[in-house]
């Protein structure tokens, strides 16, 4: 029998919860998902309350796994998807859909942010640019395209603090999850006033910002008897879902030149840092790390989500393995062929969403895996884009991989020759859901502070990848890219 902390990821497409043992070994896990919303093209959305059915539902499965066992949970840490709207009027009750991180329909809001604060005034105090997916211009937005709904709204919660609400009563978030609100100070972790009063938004919608591992409440009784969970259970506040992954990986300040990448539905690029030092334009995302520390944060919205794309629109009969193979056998620089992967906009470094992709140099020679091969190029020097803005900012000198591409060591090895760095497959890949497990080790005793929790629980690099070489398609990629700009 083994006593166990539990980590809740609230993703995009689901709800997971892990129960971790202090060796960092699962004992019981849950998965369950909900459905995207598209009103318009361009918007994402879902329900809260969609969010919190899945979440009894995995709970309480992961309960009754323990309980089989003889083992008892002593926390429960929040981690979850970054930069959604929760609206909730004065009784805590949503008001409508939350749009997401990857939400469109913010860009005149967007305009209206930096008409009234300027964009290196906001940089200075944020860490960031006004960026579309953030959670400030969405509120924006909720004031001028729904103004009634707007008049109601009390609490601006993000989307694991909703779950945190429902699970204790209390409303609370913490600074690696609020950093990417567009409004919090990081260099005092708290809600920035000169930022809200210039958008004549009171500080009050937002809730108490406390340190990631800090017990944000305890579950509720009722919620207790529903899911076979201990009430009292301390909720530890968590992280948003890149730091809390960086957590299961051991990214820490302490080891500046150890970073991560992940191939997931975006790509992500999470390299450490000791001091808040931002990027003078914006172009990469600074956020507060889950540790105290700091992290920086690129990322390009159509990774593995590009390859989907085309999976299920021009090869749906075939398999991704089947595909990854074909794309090797069109050599480097896909024949002549490239393309822009800004299939949703863009985040680094070019904040923005009215991007989109295309393929140039086709021809009648051109066939499927050509297209797929520049497909993954297109997402490798992406990726590369936005290091190369990192790169100046920080330590990194090899990266963590972890997301379903990075099982690809051809599409691994891409990458890693774009970058320029260094590529390991740790031994294991922790996720978000293991890091907010992990964040709740010192509130259940397991662990002296996070810092010792952490170092005890990294997985170390397994292997390192062998970069393959990018001359011939950076050159072919950096050709594009001047024609998309000449274009407009």
């Amino acid at each position: 029998m083994a006593e166990v902390t539990l980590g809740l990821d609230l993703g995009t497409s689901g709800v997971k919860v892990v129960a971790l043992t202090a060796a960092g070994e699962t004992l019981a896990h849950a998965t369950h998902s909900y459905p995207l919303l598209t009103p318009q093209p361009g918007w994402t959305e879902q329900r809260p309350q969609d969010w919190a059915q899945a979440t009894m539902q995995a709970l309480s499965e992961v309960a009754t796994q323990l309980r089989a066992g003889g083992h008892t949970p002593l926390a429960l840490g929040l981690s979850g998807q970054m930069h959604g709207l929760t609206a909730l009027d004065a009784h805590g009750e949503p008001l409508r859909p939350a749009p997401l991180w990857n939400d469109g329909r913010t860009g005149e809001a967007v305009e209206e942010l930096e008409r009234r604060l300027p964009r290196s005034e906001l940089i200075a105090r944020t860490g960031n640019r006004a960026v579309p997916g953030f959670q400030l211009p969405k509120l924006l937005w909720l004031r001028q395209a729904e103004p009634e709904t707007f008049a109601r709204v009390r609490h601006a919660l993000l989307p694991k603090d909703y779950l945190g609400y429902l699970l204790t009563g209390q409303m609370h978030t913490e600074a690696s999850d609020a950093s990417g609100v567009g409004a919090l100070n990081l260099t005092t972790r708290a809600w920035d006033e000169g930022v809200l009063d210039a958008l004549e938004l009171p500080a009050s919608l937002f809730p108490q910002v406390l340190d990631s591992w800090a017990v944000s409440g305890r579950l509720k009784a009722d919620l207790a008897a529903q899911t076979g969970l201990p009430a009292g259970l301390p909720v530890v506040a968590g992280g948003g879902d890149n730091a809390a992954a960086g957590v299961a990986l051991g990214l820490s300040a302490r080891r500046p030149e150890v970073g991560s990448l992940s191939l997931g539905t975006s790509g992500v690029v999470f390299a450490p840092l000791t001091e808040p030092t931002p990027d003078p334009q914006g172009r990469v995302h600074l956020f507060a790390h889950a540790d105290g520390s700091y992290h920086l944060l690129g990322v390009t919205l159509a990774a593995a989500g590009a390859l989907q794309w085309l999976h299920d629109r021009l090869a749906p009969e075939t398999g991704f393995a089947a595909l990854l193979e074909e794309a090797q056998s069109a050599g480097p620089g896909a024949g002549g062929v490239t393309f822009l992967p800004y299939l949703s906009g863009e985040r680094s470094p070019h904040m923005r969403a009215d991007l989109r992709g295309s393929w140039t140099g086709l021809s009648l020679a051109t066939g499927r895996a050509e297209l797929t091969r520049s497909l993954l190029e297109a997402t490798a020097f992406a990726l590369a884009d936005t290091y190369d803005v990192m790169r100046p900012l920080s330590q990194v000198q090899r990266l963590l991989s972890t997301g379903g591409g990075a099982r690809s060591d051809f599409w691994l090895g891409l990458v890693g020759g774009a970058l320029g760095l260094e590529v390991q497959r740790s031994a294991r890949e922790p996720g978000a859901a293991d890091g907010a497990a992990i964040l709740a080790m010192p509130a259940a005793g397991l662990y002296p502070d996070l810092e010792a929790a952490m170092e005890a629980l990294r997985p170390e690099g397994e292997e390192t990848v062998r970069n393959l070489d990018s001359g011939t398609a950076r050159v072919a990629y950096q050709q594009a890219y001047r024609r998309l700009w000449a274009e407009g």
